[in-house]
């Protein structure tokens, strides 16, 4: 789970709202119910999906895929694989 800081640019609706992402060149609106203000800081979570060492930028899953520099995502919570609830093989005596 990451973090992006995004600004709001405008409220679109009464529940969406327009936001900036750095280093994502489209806008992206949100779903926000609060009464958050234009410039205001938003912090939007996600998993990562995909990282391009190579070209240094990642793609988060805030719902549609956004891809964006590695260094405007911040770690919030590290990767965990599922727990298995059988083996993946059979035990053998």
């Amino acid at each position: 789970m990451v973090e992006i800081t995004a600004t709001v640019r405008r409220r679109v609706t009464d529940a969406r709202v327009s936001v900036s992402i750095p280093s994502y060149g489209f806008p992206h609106s949100i779903i926000d119910y609060t009464k958050v203000k234009k410039g205001q800081q938003i912090e939007l979570t996600g998993e990562v999906t995909r990282i391009d060492e190579a070209g240094g930028r990642v793609t988060v899953d805030l719902g549609p895929l956004v891809t964006v520099d590695i260094d405007k995502v911040r770690l919030v919570e590290k990767y965990r694989p599922p727990k298995r609830k059988k083996p993946l093989r059979d035990m053998v005596d």
